[in-house]
């Protein structure tokens, strides 16, 4: 089978990772404020603090901005469910605002039609939500968090390594120059892993300390350096990641150029081997992406099947595609008013993500292409 996304780990993550294993620390040692600056170095961020997941990131984001209930919380609603879960759970009133049909991102348009359709007057924060990897929009989103005056914060899950364009030049995601908190996620198979793993980088000193704090169980350690002594001064959790994940972490970083530099290299390949179908529209086409995903949209209306049939049709033929995501508003945890995107609707019935990973060879992703292509062509000349 040729998955859609997999890890690649190499000698030299193995030996970091082995070498870890012998310090006198093996949380909360050295080798976590190593990662945490290099990741302040690559970013180009003032503070980075690296977490036990993305999940973790997002929630401490939160906790951070005092995201509390009745606050109002706006986010797409194509997205991972973690946000949802998270802002539920601190009673937020959350709304979903469309996205567009191709990208499955929220739009600046889509936020102001979601702010005047509700008619919401104050905002505590939008969550964007990098979907593939591209960055869309920043710019404008900036401006309208200028304009409403609520928090943003930056899901950057699917964008480690990601760039944008704001005044025609060129920053790095994570840099949080245009927004309050920027999360990433190190899963497995993210750009890099750290097996598990999240980091929460912003500009913000304040939000930076009280990230930290709640991270590690509210606890304030003696300035004196007194290690019996300590005060637990706010309810907190335990978010932190060992030096054991956080050597993987450092290796992968090390190489996270070279990742990327592969997987523009496979977008561009896609790219050449579809062009000019008219059956299929890409998510992303600008370099300035990770490509943690391929996204296509294929109109399957035209070809009188659906998305599930042409998933299965791809597993039979040992490609397993996935699908990223089912709209929020369409799961049980959403509760019993039931909503309905025009453009959510569209993207979810017609997007895939096809596999794409820094293992992944020429010959498998043209059999990819040809067996995609192979589908279109037989479906549309049916009569």
């Amino acid at each position: 089978m040729i998955p859609y996304n997999k890890q690649s780990i190499d000698r030299k993550d193995i030996n970091f990772v082995s070498k870890s294993l012998t310090e006198k620390l093996i949380t909360t040692g050295p080798t976590n404020q190593k990662f945490e600056n290099l990741i302040k170095k690559k970013f180009q961020c003032k503070f980075a603090s690296i977490v036990s997941s993305g999940t973790a990131a997002l929630h401490l984001s939160f906790l951070s901005i005092n995201i509390k209930k009745n606050d109002i919380v706006i986010m797409p609603s194509i997205n991972f469910i973690s946000s949802f879960n998270l802002c539920q759970s601190l009673g937020a009133r959350i709304y979903l605002a469309d996205v567009d049909k191709i990208t499955g991102q929220m739009t600046p348009e889509t936020l102001i039609e979601c702010i005047k359709i509700n008619k919401i007057r104050k905002i505590k924060a939008v969550i964007t939500m990098y979907l593939g990897g591209a960055c869309n929009h920043l710019q404008n989103f900036y401006n309208l968090k200028n304009k409403y005056k609520f928090f943003l914060i930056e899901d950057a899950c699917h964008a480690l390594g990601s760039k944008y364009l704001f005044n025609k030049k060129k920053h790095t995601i994570g840099s949080s120059k245009h927004s309050d908190i920027c999360i990433f996620s190190l899963h497995a198979i993210k750009a890099i892993t750290t097996g598990e793993g999240g980091i929460v980088c912003t500009n913000n000193k304040n939000l930076f300390k009280e990230i930290n704090l709640l991270k590690s169980h509210g606890i304030k350690r003696d300035k004196y350096n007194r290690h019996w002594k300590y005060d637990v001064v706010k309810s907190g959790l335990n978010y932190r990641l060992s030096d054991i994940n956080c050597a993987l972490g450092v290796s992968q970083l090390s190489k996270l150029d070279s990742f990327i530099k592969k997987r523009k290299t496979l977008a561009r390949n896609y790219i050449k081997l579809f062009r000019n179908n008219k059956f299929i529209s890409f998510a992303a086409s600008s370099m300035l992406s990770s490509f943690h995903l391929f996204i296509i949209s294929i109109d399957f209306l035209k070809l009188k099947k659906n998305k599930e049939f042409f998933l299965r049709y791809l597993k039979n033929n040992n490609i397993l595609a996935q699908f990223h995501y089912i709209p929020i508003y369409k799961f049980s945890v959403y509760g019993k008013k039931k909503i309905s995107l025009k453009n959510s609707e569209y993207y979810y019935l017609n997007s895939v993500s096809i596999p794409l990973y820094y293992d992944l060879s020429k010959k498998d992703q043209k059999y990819v292409a040809r067996k995609i292509i192979a589908f279109i062509d037989k479906y549309r000349n049916e009569k």
